[in-house]
């Protein structure tokens, strides 16, 4: 699970190690050698775990699909946002200042009339 782009629809096989990772930065981040560059990337689709290759000299908009399930891999990327705020600011959790109106029961209705 890549913690840099929350949305990764594929995985890239790294030429230089020949392992699997969601993003560059995962691959900086466990390796002690830089990511070796190259127009032919080998992919493996989350969708439905098949691997395929793609020559990204000449990449297509058709190629920004998986060619086995056509789930759409290139995204705009949703990464992380930092946030300052106070905890418990979260404007879901705010709290129903309405009034509540007393509704009366059949017993207490009734009784005032009755006498």
């Amino acid at each position: 699970m890549c913690k840099h782009i929350l949305n990764a629809q594929v995985s890239i096989r790294a030429p230089c190690c020949k392992r699997w990772f969601d993003c560059p930065e995962c691959h900086q981040a466990t390796s002690d050698h830089p990511l070796i560059k190259t127009t032919e990337m080998v992919f493996a689709c989350k969708k439905c775990k098949k691997v395929f290759r793609k020559d990204v000299s000449n990449f297509e908009e058709s190629d920004e699909y998986c060619p086995h399930c056509d789930n759409h891999f290139i995204l705009e990327a949703k990464t992380p946002q930092m946030g300052i705020g106070v905890e418990g600011d979260d404007p879901r959790m705010v709290k129903d200042i309405r009034q509540k109106h007393h509704r009366p029961t059949e017993g207490e209705f009734m009784s005032d009339r009755l006498g």
